[in-house]
């Protein structure tokens, strides 16, 4: 039972965190029609961020008290969260480049 809890634990972590993410960096890939169609390489950097943000944090405070639950080593948190910023960027140098 505290598995399927912490299942819909994630989902909701993942719809809410994600749609505020997305609510206040979609707009900004908004400002130019080439920017928006490269627009999904920003959800993509939202789901790293929440991944770190849940594997660092939030799966310590669930219901699911597993053997598993370690924090990210600090060198994988780092790449990824840089590869998150990169690819943030990534959708206004595409347009750049591309157009």
């Amino acid at each position: 039972m505290r598995t399927l809890l912490e299942l819909i634990r994630i989902i909701l972590i993942l719809g809410i965190l994600g749609a505020l993410g997305w609510a206040i960096i979609g707009n900004i890939y908004t400002i130019d029609e080439a920017t928006e169609n490269y627009s999904w390489i920003g959800a993509i950097a939202i789901i790293l961020l929440l991944f770190v943000l849940y594997r660092n944090k939030l799966q310590f405070s669930g219901w699911y008290k597993g053997k598993g639950s370690v924090k990210l080593p600090k060198s994988v948190s780092v790449t990824l969260i840089f590869s998150s910023i990169l690819l943030f960027i990534l959708p206004f140098l595409l347009s750049t480049l591309l157009s």
